[in-house]
């Protein structure tokens, strides 16, 4: 809502009514909220906020359990419609809310639009995800072009992040080559997979795979040998996953480097900055081809070729899982207190509050070594 706007008034009555998936709002203190569209994307399921549903929150945003970040707290404020009238024994009526919609070209859509009536002067009207007079870059122009100017203040503006898709650039073309729907993942990569699985199995089963460890020594491989290479496989791509995520992600671009911090954005500060951008949670499968042949290549050169294939499809059936996890993360709702419930809760942590611990997508085993794990919370 603009901050130059008379705030809308509503009755307890009326913000009791809206406690479905449909239409749910709650409040902080007297500040309610609409969070319909933020239901999915919670990580402690839907159900949590919805048994709170027309209540005051302000206990659970303080914990235990959990204490909400600054990022959350600021991330709440998107979805802001107005304040409790306790006093007014008056009945607002609500219009019917619209269907939650992308928001381009800075035009109002989501939180922004849902509540709007047909009065063209309502305050819905001059809702909005993001201050587009007041933030740091021009929202209704492509962003690739504006970040490297922020300078040193690039990294505290990309790690406060809004509910709203991002457009890099103007050009539809290449717009649409940094976006991939989650599905293209395994319809790429599974085939290969299976494929590559079966000619390994195969290979080995002939019984003449060997590897000489020294002039007078080798190994032979036997078919069942497959399955601990491909687990190594998808060991090692865990730790490439870690790797990649810690030191190429989330490197710190200088602030005076223009297209250093215009590469960071690209390759991995825009999913910090609009984290529930679907159509940008997985790789494009070209980008991915990068990586995937260079490990394809370093094992073909390190090791025999079946045994170097076998473990190189182990590693690329663990990325595609990575992949869609990652996705499933930011859009699943996981039973709580199953894996990837505590998966979920652990990588919203890393978007939120610790953007420089927690890396680990699939697991968190690699944060122990390396003294990355996201410190547990205390009262």
């Amino acid at each position: 809502m603009s901050p130059s706007s008379s705030p809308r008034f509503f009755t307890e009555r009326e913000v009791a009514r809206h406690s479905t998936k449909d239409s749910c709002w709650v409040l902080l203190g007297t500040r309610v909220y609409d969070v319909t569209s933020f239901l999915r994307m919670h990580p402690g399921g839907e159900a949590l906020i919805l048994r709170r549903s027309g209540k005051d929150l302000t206990p659970e945003m303080e914990g235990p359990p959990h204490r909400h970040s600054e990022n959350a707290r600021r991330w709440m404020e998107q979805y802001y419609i107005g304040e409790l009238d306790r006093d007014s024994a008056e009945t607002q009526t609500l219009r019917e809310r619209k269907p939650n919609a992308h928001q381009t070209d800075g035009k109002l859509s989501g939180p922004a639009e849902k509540g709007r009536g047909h009065d063209d002067d309502s305050p819905y009207d001059r809702c909005s995800p993001v201050d587009l007079d007041n933030d740091l870059v021009d929202w209704r122009k492509p962003l690739a072009w504006q970040v490297g100017h922020l300078g040193e203040k690039y990294d505290a503006w990309v790690h406060q992040p809004v509910d709203r898709p991002i457009r890099l650039f103007g050009n539809p073309l290449m717009e649409a080559g940094t976006k991939t729907s989650w599905y293209w993942v395994p319809v790429v990569w599974l085939p290969i997979v299976v494929y590559l699985s079966w000619y390994c199995f195969t290979s080995l089963a002939r019984g003449d795979t060997t590897m000489d460890i020294t002039s007078d020594f080798s190994i032979t491989f036997h078919k069942y040998t497959f399955i601990p290479l491909f687990l190594l496989g998808w060991f090692l791509w865990s730790f490439i996953e870690y790797c990649i995520h810690r030191f190429v992600f989330h490197m710190k671009p200088p602030a005076h480097n223009y297209y250093l911090i215009m590469l960071h954005f690209l390759l991995h500060g825009q999913h910090h900055k609009s984290p529930f951008d679907g159509s940008r949670l997985v790789f494009p499968p070209g980008l991915a081809s990068l990586v995937v042949g260079s490990f394809y290549r370093l094992l073909s050169v390190v090791l025999p070729e079946v045994i170097g294939k076998s473990v190189f499809v182990g590693g690329l059936c663990g990325y595609v899982v990575y992949d869609m996890i990652h996705y499933y993360l930011h859009y699943g709702s996981p039973k709580r207190g199953s894996y990837l419930y505590g998966l979920k809760a652990y990588h919203v942590k890393h978007h939120f509050e610790h953007q420089r611990a927690g890396f680990g997508i699939t697991t968190t085993f690699w944060d122990h070594p390396f003294n990355t794990v996201i410190p547990e919370e205390s009262f």
